[in-house]
């Protein structure tokens, strides 16, 4: 008993018989619409644009500013852990961190027990901009939620299944090396 494919949008059905999964063809592969990782790229990119004038008075990138949330949190850290808290590598948390100690927000030192690590803190010019900062959020989500409470609960789902998505991903990162 044959059973239609579910196809790619814009291309035709295809019949198989029942058991067998039809091979997509390189279009069917290859069409953006089909790919998991687009709409992912796509909506950071349009989040990212979203922030951008909300964080335009404070002169910064949402890159800076994820750092700086995660310094005002948690407060002194190593620049590996807080690589690793961004997912960032070193070629791109160096030149950001670099960024923001020319602006004297941040502050880089020598780790006292192990000269090797280098510990970053926030400065008391970087600790005023937090004030400002916690509008952000705040503002990034009056602009979201123009749906009212469903898209407030909406919201709130996606971000809990895109934590459980990073981490996932990252035990898929971890384990391939």
């Amino acid at each position: 008993m044959p059973v239609t494919s579910h196809p790619v949008p814009g291309e035709e059905a295809v019949d198989v018989p029942a058991g067998m999964v039809p091979r997509p063809s390189a279009d069917q592969l290859l069409a953006l619409d089909a790919q998991f990782c687009f709409p992912l790229y796509a909506a950071t990119n349009l989040v990212t644009r979203m922030y951008r004038p909300l964080l335009k008075p404070l002169g910064l990138t949402y890159p800076q500013y994820l750092a700086m949330m995660v310094l005002w949190e948690s407060g002194p850290i190593t620049v590996k852990a807080l690589g690793e808290r961004l997912l960032l590598e070193s070629g791109t948390l160096s030149p950001l961190l670099q960024r923001l100690e020319q602006r004297r927000l941040v502050k880089k030192r020598p780790d006292p027990d192990d000269g090797r690590r280098v510990i970053v803190t926030v400065t008391a010019k970087g600790q005023a901009m937090k004030a400002e900062a916690a509008r952000v959020p705040e503002a990034l989500l009056c602009r979201l939620l123009t749906g009212g409470p469903e898209a407030a609960m909406r919201v709130g789902v996606l971000r809990q299944q895109l934590q459980d998505l990073v981490k996932t991903l990252s035990h898929a990162v971890d384990d391939d090396g």
